[in-house]
């Protein structure tokens, strides 16, 4: 039997490549719909703000044409000073931040403390206590609104940062998953920390909260942004213009009587409100993906 030589393998591999290459490849139909689905669900969530932003850089008599004008105009700069100094964004957006930071990093940190005592502690009625405060899941703010406002008011916090903030802190969603996480750690891990002679917040502190970055960047987006865009229990607890979040500010720019509402102005308000939430779950993902990368070294 003869064996071919070097120069007839490297025709034989030419020739084999040409025909792979003349070969007609299959269309991958599945990644095509999966992208077309995408950009259809990201152009349905983003045309209302690109709509609203370009009604807030309009006039009055733009907003109002018809048909409606969907490019941005040259009234930009007059409508956000206009927002701005009518609805006083300055102190509305500084609430906004006080309360949903202060209800973030206090959700977090009462979650992060009662998921460590249920995970790592054993006492009489931890699992009975846990499932009490999962069941906390089914009175929502608006559930228990009545009681919570007479607690608050006999505590004399109507009105203040206290009453905002404090009511909205218990987090049985946040309890849950720091628990499921650090159900996942070994327990090698607390017994070496322990025969190291570290006490239980020197290991929380020392070692949980590094492992707990990911998490914890990712729970404080989402707690952000349920305490920016919170309105029934901030609408109920304050009463002067000083304490409002801005939220509630815009609908200061919403006439109640049957004048035509200036929409540009408003529209340039909500979009100011709507910036600082995009920020933060941009600068938040860097440290979410940080983390996760941290994680998995």
């Amino acid at each position: 039997m003869a064996v071919a030589g070097p120069g007839a393998r490297a025709h034989v591999l030419a020739t084999a490549r040409l025909m792979a290459e003349r070969a007609p490849r299959r269309v991958d139909w599945s990644g095509w719909t999966a992208h077309a689905i995408l950009v259809v669900a990201v152009a349905m969530i983003a045309f209302p703000l690109y709509y609203a932003f370009v009604i807030s850089t309009q006039t009055l008599d733009q907003v109002t044409s018809l048909p409606p004008k969907l490019l941005p105009s040259t009234n930009i700069f007059q409508n956000y000073a206009d927002a701005w100094a009518r609805a006083h964004m300055g102190r509305l957006l500084l609430n906004s931040a006080i309360v949903a930071v202060a209800v973030a990093v206090g959700k977090i940190s009462i979650s992060l403390l009662s998921a460590f005592a249920i995970a790592y502690f054993n006492f009489r009625g931890k699992q009975v206590i846990f499932w009490m405060i999962f069941v906390t899941l089914m009175l929502p703010i608006p559930v228990r609104i009545v009681s919570t406002y007479q607690v608050i008011s006999v505590l004399g916090w109507v009105d203040s940062y206290w009453g905002l903030t404090v009511p909205l802190m218990a987090s049985a969603t946040g309890t849950f998953l720091f628990r499921q996480f650090f159900l996942t750690i070994p327990d090698s891990l607390a017994e070496a920390a322990q025969l190291d002679g570290a006490g239980p917040l020197r290991f929380l502190w020392s070692i949980l909260l590094p492992l707990s970055k990911a998490n914890i960047a990712a729970l404080f987006v989402i707690l952000f942004v349920y305490g920016w865009n919170e309105y029934l229990w901030p609408l109920m607890i304050t009463n002067s213009l000083e304490m409002r979040t801005a939220v509630i500010g815009i609908k200061s720019l919403v006439p109640s009587t049957s004048q035509l509402p200036e929409w540009n102005v408003a529209m340039a308000a909500a979009v100011m409100v709507l910036i600082p939430p995009v920020a933060v779950i941009v600068v938040m993902q860097r440290w979410f993906v940080k983390g996760l990368i941290e994680t998995e070294k």
